[in-house]
Protein backbone atom coordinates (compact mmCIF):
# COMPACT_ATOMS: atom_id res chain seq x y z
CA UNK A 1 0.00 0.00 0.00
CA UNK A 2 1.29 3.44 -0.85
CA UNK A 3 0.08 6.92 -0.13
CA UNK A 4 1.29 10.14 -1.69
CA UNK A 5 0.79 13.85 -2.00
CA UNK A 6 2.03 16.47 -4.41
CA UNK A 7 2.39 20.20 -4.17
CA UNK A 8 4.45 23.22 -5.09
CA UNK A 9 6.56 25.24 -2.75
CA UNK A 10 4.80 28.16 -1.12
CA UNK A 11 6.23 31.13 0.76
CA UNK A 12 6.44 30.85 4.51
CA UNK A 13 3.50 32.36 6.37
CA UNK A 14 3.98 35.80 7.80
CA UNK A 15 5.89 37.26 4.82
CA UNK A 16 5.23 40.97 4.47
CA UNK A 17 7.00 41.69 1.21
CA UNK A 18 9.15 40.03 -1.37
CA UNK A 19 12.01 42.46 -0.74
CA UNK A 20 12.15 41.75 2.99
CA UNK A 21 12.07 38.02 2.39
CA UNK A 22 14.79 38.20 -0.25
CA UNK A 23 17.08 40.29 1.96
CA UNK A 24 16.47 38.02 4.93
CA UNK A 25 17.63 35.08 2.82
CA UNK A 26 21.07 36.51 2.13
CA UNK A 27 23.85 34.20 3.23
CA UNK A 28 27.04 35.29 4.98
CA UNK A 29 28.70 35.52 1.58
CA UNK A 30 25.87 37.60 0.19
CA UNK A 31 25.89 39.98 3.17
CA UNK A 32 29.66 40.31 2.89
CA UNK A 33 29.42 41.19 -0.79
CA UNK A 34 26.69 43.73 -0.08
CA UNK A 35 28.63 45.32 2.78
CA UNK A 36 31.82 45.43 0.73
CA UNK A 37 30.01 46.97 -2.20
CA UNK A 38 28.41 49.67 -0.06
CA UNK A 39 31.75 50.44 1.61
CA UNK A 40 33.51 50.61 -1.76
CA UNK A 41 30.84 52.93 -3.16
CA UNK A 42 31.12 55.27 -0.17
CA UNK A 43 34.91 55.33 -0.44
CA UNK A 44 34.69 55.96 -4.18
CA UNK A 45 32.35 58.91 -3.59
CA UNK A 46 34.62 60.40 -0.93
CA UNK A 47 37.82 59.85 -2.91
CA UNK A 48 36.33 60.60 -6.29
CA UNK A 49 37.37 57.24 -7.79
CA UNK A 50 34.90 56.24 -10.51
CA UNK A 51 36.53 52.84 -11.11
CA UNK A 52 36.17 51.96 -7.44
CA UNK A 53 32.54 53.08 -7.62
CA UNK A 54 31.86 50.61 -10.45
CA UNK A 55 33.47 47.81 -8.45
CA UNK A 56 31.43 48.74 -5.40
CA UNK A 57 28.19 48.79 -7.38
CA UNK A 58 29.00 45.37 -8.85
CA UNK A 59 29.66 43.90 -5.41
CA UNK A 60 26.47 45.40 -3.98
CA UNK A 61 24.16 44.58 -6.89
CA UNK A 62 25.25 40.95 -7.35
CA UNK A 63 23.70 39.56 -4.11
CA UNK A 64 20.56 41.66 -4.64
CA UNK A 65 20.12 40.33 -8.16
CA UNK A 66 20.68 36.75 -6.95
CA UNK A 67 18.11 37.21 -4.18
CA UNK A 68 15.56 38.72 -6.56
CA UNK A 69 15.97 36.00 -9.18
CA UNK A 70 15.83 33.27 -6.56
CA UNK A 71 12.72 34.74 -4.97
CA UNK A 72 10.90 35.02 -8.28
CA UNK A 73 11.63 31.40 -9.21
CA UNK A 74 10.52 29.92 -5.89
CA UNK A 75 7.22 28.52 -7.18
CA UNK A 76 8.80 26.53 -9.98
CA UNK A 77 9.82 23.57 -7.83
CA UNK A 78 7.27 20.82 -7.17
CA UNK A 79 7.57 18.11 -4.55
CA UNK A 80 5.74 14.93 -3.66
CA UNK A 81 5.79 12.43 -0.84
CA UNK A 82 4.85 8.74 -0.97
CA UNK A 83 4.49 6.36 1.97
CA UNK A 84 5.14 2.66 1.59
CA UNK A 85 3.13 1.39 3.35
CA UNK A 86 0.79 4.02 4.81
CA UNK A 87 -0.35 1.60 7.55
CA UNK A 88 2.39 -0.25 9.42
CA UNK A 89 2.44 -2.36 12.61
CA UNK A 90 4.18 -0.95 15.67
CA UNK A 91 7.87 -1.76 15.67
CA UNK A 92 8.02 -2.09 11.88
CA UNK A 93 9.54 0.34 9.44
CA UNK A 94 7.89 2.36 6.71
CA UNK A 95 9.74 4.09 3.91
CA UNK A 96 8.99 7.65 2.85
CA UNK A 97 9.89 8.55 -0.72
CA UNK A 98 10.44 12.21 -1.59
CA UNK A 99 10.54 13.49 -5.13
CA UNK A 100 11.52 16.95 -6.32
CA UNK A 101 10.70 18.18 -9.84
CA UNK A 102 12.14 21.29 -11.41
CA UNK A 103 9.24 22.53 -13.51
CA UNK A 104 10.96 25.74 -14.58
CA UNK A 105 13.12 26.41 -17.64
CA UNK A 106 16.16 27.26 -15.55
CA UNK A 107 18.36 24.91 -13.56
CA UNK A 108 18.31 25.21 -9.80
CA UNK A 109 21.21 25.70 -7.49
CA UNK A 110 22.06 23.59 -4.50
CA UNK A 111 18.90 22.41 -2.67
CA UNK A 112 18.53 21.31 0.92
CA UNK A 113 15.44 19.21 1.58
CA UNK A 114 13.95 18.74 5.04
CA UNK A 115 10.80 16.89 6.09
CA UNK A 116 8.91 17.51 9.32
CA UNK A 117 8.30 14.32 11.31
CA UNK A 118 7.21 13.71 14.93
CA UNK A 119 10.08 12.91 17.28
CA UNK A 120 8.70 9.41 18.01
CA UNK A 121 9.38 8.44 14.39
CA UNK A 122 13.06 9.28 14.54
CA UNK A 123 15.37 12.21 13.71
CA UNK A 124 14.32 14.87 11.24
CA UNK A 125 15.53 13.82 7.77
CA UNK A 126 17.67 16.27 5.79
CA UNK A 127 19.04 15.87 2.27
CA UNK A 128 21.34 17.95 0.08
CA UNK A 129 20.50 17.81 -3.63
CA UNK A 130 22.82 18.86 -6.42
CA UNK A 131 21.58 21.33 -9.00
CA UNK A 132 18.53 20.05 -10.84
CA UNK A 133 18.45 20.67 -14.56
CA UNK A 134 15.41 22.18 -16.22
CA UNK A 135 12.63 19.61 -16.24
CA UNK A 136 14.73 17.26 -14.14
CA UNK A 137 13.90 15.43 -10.93
CA UNK A 138 15.57 14.04 -7.86
CA UNK A 139 14.32 11.25 -5.59
CA UNK A 140 15.40 10.44 -2.05
CA UNK A 141 13.92 8.30 0.71
CA UNK A 142 14.16 7.74 4.44
CA UNK A 143 12.79 5.31 6.99
CA UNK A 144 10.49 5.92 9.94
CA UNK A 145 9.72 3.58 12.81
CA UNK A 146 7.61 3.80 15.94
CA UNK A 147 7.06 1.43 18.84
CA UNK A 148 3.94 3.39 19.78
CA UNK A 149 0.75 3.00 17.81
CA UNK A 150 -1.02 6.13 16.61
CA UNK A 151 -1.53 8.43 13.65
CA UNK A 152 1.46 10.63 12.89
CA UNK A 153 1.48 13.58 10.47
CA UNK A 154 4.38 13.88 8.03
CA UNK A 155 5.08 17.34 6.67
CA UNK A 156 5.15 19.96 5.56
CA UNK A 157 8.14 19.39 3.34
CA UNK A 158 10.60 22.28 3.47
CA UNK A 159 12.97 23.21 0.69
CA UNK A 160 15.94 25.53 1.00
CA UNK A 161 16.80 27.11 -2.37
CA UNK A 162 20.23 28.49 -3.16
CA UNK A 163 21.51 30.51 -6.11
CA UNK A 164 24.55 29.29 -8.08
CA UNK A 165 26.82 31.87 -6.39
CA UNK A 166 25.71 31.01 -2.87
CA UNK A 167 24.57 34.57 -2.20
CA UNK A 168 21.05 33.79 -1.02
CA UNK A 169 19.10 30.91 0.50
CA UNK A 170 15.32 30.88 0.79
CA UNK A 171 13.19 28.35 2.67
CA UNK A 172 9.90 27.30 1.11
CA UNK A 173 7.25 25.04 2.61
CA UNK A 174 4.91 22.70 0.76
CA UNK A 175 1.33 22.77 1.92
CA UNK A 176 0.61 19.03 1.73
CA UNK A 177 0.68 16.60 4.62
CA UNK A 178 0.55 12.82 4.82
CA UNK A 179 -0.44 10.60 7.72
CA UNK A 180 1.36 7.47 8.81
CA UNK A 181 -0.89 5.08 10.74
CA UNK A 182 0.93 2.81 13.17
CA UNK A 183 -1.39 -0.05 14.08
CA UNK A 184 -0.93 -2.53 16.95
CA UNK A 185 1.34 -5.53 16.53
CA UNK A 186 -0.47 -8.57 15.17
CA UNK A 187 0.58 -12.03 16.33
CA UNK A 188 -0.30 -15.02 14.12
CA UNK A 189 -2.67 -17.42 15.87
CA UNK A 190 -3.16 -21.14 15.29
CA UNK A 191 -6.56 -22.37 14.09
CA UNK A 192 -8.52 -23.84 16.98
CA UNK A 193 -12.15 -24.78 17.52
CA UNK A 194 -13.91 -23.45 20.57
CA UNK A 195 -17.27 -24.53 21.89
CA UNK A 196 -20.29 -22.80 20.47
CA UNK A 197 -19.14 -23.05 16.88
CA UNK A 198 -22.45 -24.54 15.84
CA UNK A 199 -23.99 -21.19 16.70
CA UNK A 200 -21.86 -19.25 14.31
CA UNK A 201 -18.23 -20.22 14.63
CA UNK A 202 -15.73 -22.23 12.65
CA UNK A 203 -16.56 -24.65 9.87
CA UNK A 204 -19.95 -25.56 11.33
CA UNK A 205 -21.78 -22.77 9.57
CA UNK A 206 -25.55 -22.63 9.67
CA UNK A 207 -27.85 -21.90 6.85
CA UNK A 208 -30.38 -19.26 7.82
CA UNK A 209 -32.67 -16.73 6.29
CA UNK A 210 -30.67 -13.91 4.78
CA UNK A 211 -31.45 -10.31 5.61
CA UNK A 212 -32.70 -7.65 3.24
CA UNK A 213 -30.81 -7.56 -0.02
CA UNK A 214 -29.94 -11.28 0.00
CA UNK A 215 -31.89 -14.33 -1.09
CA UNK A 216 -34.15 -16.12 1.40
CA UNK A 217 -37.19 -18.38 1.26
CA UNK A 218 -39.72 -15.53 1.51
CA UNK A 219 -41.14 -14.67 -1.94
CA UNK A 220 -40.50 -11.19 -3.29
CA UNK A 221 -41.59 -9.21 -6.28
CA UNK A 222 -40.15 -10.07 -9.67
CA UNK A 223 -37.17 -7.98 -10.78
CA UNK A 224 -35.81 -7.61 -14.26
CA UNK A 225 -33.26 -10.35 -14.87
CA UNK A 226 -34.68 -12.88 -12.38
CA UNK A 227 -34.73 -16.48 -13.51
CA UNK A 228 -38.28 -17.45 -14.48
CA UNK A 229 -37.68 -20.89 -12.98
CA UNK A 230 -37.76 -19.21 -9.57
CA UNK A 231 -41.31 -17.89 -10.02
CA UNK A 232 -43.47 -18.83 -7.02
CA UNK A 233 -46.85 -19.41 -8.66
CA UNK A 234 -48.87 -19.76 -5.46
CA UNK A 235 -47.71 -16.37 -4.21
CA UNK A 236 -48.17 -14.92 -7.69
CA UNK A 237 -51.83 -15.98 -7.66
CA UNK A 238 -52.27 -14.69 -4.11
CA UNK A 239 -50.79 -11.21 -4.63
CA UNK A 240 -51.82 -10.72 -8.23
CA UNK A 241 -48.26 -9.98 -9.41
CA UNK A 242 -45.29 -12.03 -10.43
CA UNK A 243 -43.40 -13.29 -7.34
CA UNK A 244 -40.13 -15.20 -7.21
CA UNK A 245 -38.59 -17.46 -4.59
CA UNK A 246 -35.60 -16.43 -2.56
CA UNK A 247 -33.07 -19.13 -1.92
CA UNK A 248 -31.28 -19.93 1.29
CA UNK A 249 -27.77 -18.61 1.69
CA UNK A 250 -25.14 -19.69 4.18
CA UNK A 251 -24.76 -17.30 7.07
CA UNK A 252 -21.22 -16.19 7.83
CA UNK A 253 -19.99 -17.16 11.26
CA UNK A 254 -19.87 -14.31 13.73
CA UNK A 255 -17.30 -13.22 16.24
CA UNK A 256 -17.36 -10.25 18.58
CA UNK A 257 -14.07 -9.09 20.09
CA UNK A 258 -14.57 -7.06 23.26
CA UNK A 259 -11.81 -4.72 24.45
CA UNK A 260 -11.96 -3.30 27.96
CA UNK A 261 -10.58 0.27 27.74
CA UNK A 262 -11.51 1.52 31.21
CA UNK A 263 -8.73 3.68 32.58
CA UNK A 264 -9.22 2.37 36.12
CA UNK A 265 -8.81 -1.21 34.90
CA UNK A 266 -5.24 -0.74 33.67
CA UNK A 267 -2.10 0.60 35.28
CA UNK A 268 1.05 1.76 33.60
CA UNK A 269 1.74 3.03 30.09
CA UNK A 270 4.12 2.41 27.24
CA UNK A 271 4.68 -0.37 24.70
CA UNK A 272 5.09 -3.04 27.41
CA UNK A 273 2.04 -2.12 29.47
CA UNK A 274 -0.94 -4.38 30.04
CA UNK A 275 -3.25 -2.13 28.04
CA UNK A 276 -0.99 -2.23 24.99
CA UNK A 277 -0.88 -6.02 25.23
CA UNK A 278 -4.67 -6.09 25.29
CA UNK A 279 -4.89 -3.81 22.25
CA UNK A 280 -2.36 -5.94 20.36
CA UNK A 281 -4.22 -9.11 21.35
CA UNK A 282 -7.49 -7.62 20.13
CA UNK A 283 -5.94 -6.79 16.77
CA UNK A 284 -4.48 -10.29 16.48
CA UNK A 285 -7.84 -11.98 17.13
CA UNK A 286 -9.64 -9.66 14.69
CA UNK A 287 -7.19 -10.40 11.90
CA UNK A 288 -7.23 -14.13 12.67
CA UNK A 289 -11.02 -14.34 12.53
CA UNK A 290 -11.28 -12.28 9.36
CA UNK A 291 -8.76 -14.54 7.67
CA UNK A 292 -10.96 -17.51 8.57
CA UNK A 293 -13.97 -15.91 6.89
CA UNK A 294 -15.86 -14.64 9.92
CA UNK A 295 -18.11 -11.64 10.20
CA UNK A 296 -16.28 -9.75 12.90
CA UNK A 297 -16.86 -6.61 14.88
CA UNK A 298 -14.90 -4.75 17.53
CA UNK A 299 -16.75 -3.75 20.68
CA UNK A 300 -15.50 -1.64 23.60
CA UNK A 301 -16.73 -1.17 27.13
CA UNK A 302 -18.36 2.11 26.06
CA UNK A 303 -20.80 0.19 23.85
CA UNK A 304 -19.36 1.54 20.59
CA UNK A 305 -18.73 -1.00 17.86
CA UNK A 306 -16.76 -1.12 14.64
CA UNK A 307 -17.44 -1.40 11.71
CA UNK A 308 -20.71 0.23 12.79
CA UNK A 309 -24.35 -0.18 13.65
CA UNK A 310 -25.58 -0.71 10.10
CA UNK A 311 -27.58 -3.93 9.66
CA UNK A 312 -26.41 -6.17 12.49
CA UNK A 313 -23.14 -4.33 13.08
CA UNK A 314 -20.93 -7.03 11.55
CA UNK A 315 -18.85 -6.94 8.39
CA UNK A 316 -20.57 -8.60 5.46
CA UNK A 317 -19.13 -9.60 2.09
CA UNK A 318 -15.43 -10.10 1.47
CA UNK A 319 -14.84 -6.58 0.17
CA UNK A 320 -16.75 -5.16 3.10
CA UNK A 321 -14.66 -7.31 5.43
CA UNK A 322 -11.47 -5.86 3.97
CA UNK A 323 -12.78 -2.34 4.48
CA UNK A 324 -13.93 -3.22 7.99
CA UNK A 325 -10.52 -4.67 8.81
CA UNK A 326 -8.84 -1.43 7.85
CA UNK A 327 -11.39 0.55 9.84
CA UNK A 328 -10.89 -1.61 12.93
CA UNK A 329 -7.11 -1.39 12.68
CA UNK A 330 -7.31 2.39 12.33
CA UNK A 331 -9.57 2.50 15.37
CA UNK A 332 -7.16 0.40 17.43
CA UNK A 333 -4.27 2.59 16.30
CA UNK A 334 -5.67 5.58 18.20
CA UNK A 335 -7.82 3.93 20.88
CA UNK A 336 -7.19 5.16 24.40
CA UNK A 337 -8.52 4.69 27.90
CA UNK A 338 -12.17 5.52 28.45
CA UNK A 339 -13.62 7.35 31.43
CA UNK A 340 -16.15 4.59 32.07
CA UNK A 341 -16.26 2.65 35.30
CA UNK A 342 -18.24 -0.40 34.24
CA UNK A 343 -19.07 -2.87 31.48
CA UNK A 344 -22.83 -2.36 31.49
CA UNK A 345 -22.92 -0.58 28.12
CA UNK A 346 -21.12 -3.41 26.41
CA UNK A 347 -23.46 -5.88 28.12
CA UNK A 348 -26.50 -3.99 26.79
CA UNK A 349 -25.15 -4.37 23.25
CA UNK A 350 -24.33 -8.06 23.65
CA UNK A 351 -27.66 -9.08 25.10
CA UNK A 352 -29.46 -7.81 22.02
CA UNK A 353 -28.83 -10.96 19.99
CA UNK A 354 -26.75 -14.03 19.28
CA UNK A 355 -23.14 -12.94 18.99
CA UNK A 356 -21.59 -16.23 17.91
CA UNK A 357 -18.13 -16.45 19.47
CA UNK A 358 -17.20 -13.80 22.04
CA UNK A 359 -13.54 -13.07 22.74
CA UNK A 360 -12.89 -10.53 25.50
CA UNK A 361 -9.80 -8.79 26.83
CA UNK A 362 -10.50 -7.56 30.35
CA UNK A 363 -8.44 -5.44 32.68
CA UNK A 364 -8.78 -5.52 36.46
CA UNK A 365 -12.27 -6.71 37.44
CA UNK A 366 -13.93 -6.05 40.75
CA UNK A 367 -16.74 -8.25 41.97
CA UNK A 368 -19.48 -6.16 40.39
CA UNK A 369 -17.86 -5.98 36.95
CA UNK A 370 -16.97 -9.67 37.05
CA UNK A 371 -20.66 -10.40 37.58
CA UNK A 372 -21.60 -8.24 34.58
CA UNK A 373 -18.95 -9.95 32.46
CA UNK A 374 -20.28 -13.36 33.51
CA UNK A 375 -23.74 -12.44 32.19
CA UNK A 376 -22.32 -11.68 28.74
CA UNK A 377 -21.82 -15.40 28.19
CA UNK A 378 -25.57 -16.02 28.04
CA UNK A 379 -26.04 -14.63 24.53
CA UNK A 380 -22.94 -16.06 22.86
CA UNK A 381 -22.23 -19.43 21.32
CA UNK A 382 -18.81 -19.58 22.97
CA UNK A 383 -16.84 -17.19 25.13
CA UNK A 384 -13.11 -16.79 25.76
CA UNK A 385 -11.77 -14.22 28.23
CA UNK A 386 -8.20 -13.03 28.74
CA UNK A 387 -7.99 -11.25 32.08
CA UNK A 388 -5.00 -8.99 32.73
CA UNK A 389 -3.91 -8.13 36.23
CA UNK A 390 -2.29 -4.83 35.31
CA UNK A 391 -0.63 -4.48 38.70
CA UNK A 392 1.48 -7.54 37.93
CA UNK A 393 2.61 -5.87 34.71
CA UNK A 394 4.17 -2.90 36.50
CA UNK A 395 7.93 -2.74 36.77
CA UNK A 396 7.56 -2.56 40.53
CA UNK A 397 4.26 -4.29 41.29
CA UNK A 398 2.58 -3.38 44.53
CA UNK A 399 2.10 -6.34 46.85
CA UNK A 400 -1.50 -6.10 47.97
CA UNK A 401 -2.58 -8.80 50.46
CA UNK A 402 -5.17 -11.06 48.92
CA UNK A 403 -4.78 -9.62 45.39
CA UNK A 404 -3.95 -13.02 43.92
CA UNK A 405 -6.90 -14.62 45.67
CA UNK A 406 -9.27 -11.96 44.36
CA UNK A 407 -7.94 -12.50 40.82
CA UNK A 408 -8.54 -16.23 41.05
CA UNK A 409 -12.02 -15.58 42.42
CA UNK A 410 -12.87 -13.45 39.36
CA UNK A 411 -11.63 -16.18 37.03
CA UNK A 412 -13.66 -18.81 38.89
CA UNK A 413 -16.79 -16.67 38.55
CA UNK A 414 -16.30 -16.35 34.80
CA UNK A 415 -15.63 -20.06 34.37
CA UNK A 416 -18.75 -21.00 36.29
CA UNK A 417 -20.74 -18.82 33.91
CA UNK A 418 -19.37 -20.74 30.93
CA UNK A 419 -16.37 -18.63 29.98
CA UNK A 420 -13.04 -20.11 29.01
CA UNK A 421 -11.14 -17.65 31.18
CA UNK A 422 -7.35 -17.34 31.39
CA UNK A 423 -5.13 -15.05 33.43
CA UNK A 424 -2.50 -13.22 31.36
CA UNK A 425 0.92 -13.02 33.02
CA UNK A 426 3.35 -10.27 32.12
CA UNK A 427 4.97 -10.74 28.72
CA UNK A 428 2.80 -13.74 27.83
CA UNK A 429 2.46 -14.92 24.24
CA UNK A 430 -1.07 -14.72 22.88
CA UNK A 431 -0.28 -17.64 20.58
CA UNK A 432 0.36 -19.90 23.58
CA UNK A 433 -2.63 -18.54 25.51
CA UNK A 434 -4.80 -19.19 22.46
CA UNK A 435 -3.72 -22.84 22.53
CA UNK A 436 -4.26 -23.01 26.28
CA UNK A 437 -7.79 -21.72 25.84
CA UNK A 438 -8.47 -24.49 23.35
CA UNK A 439 -7.06 -27.12 25.72
CA UNK A 440 -9.06 -25.69 28.63
CA UNK A 441 -12.23 -25.85 26.56
CA UNK A 442 -11.49 -29.44 25.57
CA UNK A 443 -10.85 -30.48 29.17
CA UNK A 444 -14.03 -28.78 30.36
CA UNK A 445 -16.06 -30.52 27.66
CA UNK A 446 -14.56 -33.89 28.61
CA UNK A 447 -15.40 -33.35 32.27
CA UNK A 448 -18.95 -32.34 31.42
CA UNK A 449 -19.36 -35.40 29.20
CA UNK A 450 -18.04 -37.72 31.92
CA UNK A 451 -20.48 -36.26 34.42
CA UNK A 452 -23.33 -36.74 32.00
CA UNK A 453 -22.43 -40.39 31.42
CA UNK A 454 -22.11 -40.99 35.17
CA UNK A 455 -25.54 -39.54 35.78
CA UNK A 456 -27.19 -41.63 33.07
CA UNK A 457 -25.57 -44.78 34.36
Amino acid sequence: MTSGSTGQAEPDRGEQSGLRTALAGLTTRGRSFLAAGVAAAVCAYVLGQSDLLRVGLLLAVLPLVCATVLYRTRYRVAGSRRLSPARVPAGSEARVHLRMDNVSRLPTGLLMLQDQVPYVLGPRPRFVLDRVEAGGRREVSYRVRSDLRGRYPLGPLQLRLSDPFGMCELTRSFSTYDTLTVIPRVEPLPPVRFSGEAKGYGDGRQRSLALAGEDDVIPRGYRYGDDLRRVHWRSTARYGELMVRREEQPQRSRCTVLLDTRGLAFQGAGPDSAFEWAVSGTASVLVHMLERGFSVRLLTDTGSSVPGEGADGFAGASQESADAAGLMMDTLAVIDHSDGTGLSRAYDVLRGGNEGLLVAFFGDLDEEQATVAAKMRQRSGGAVAFVLNSGAWMREPTDVPGALDRSEERLRLLREAGWTALSVPRGASLNELWRQADRARTDAAAITGARGEGGSA
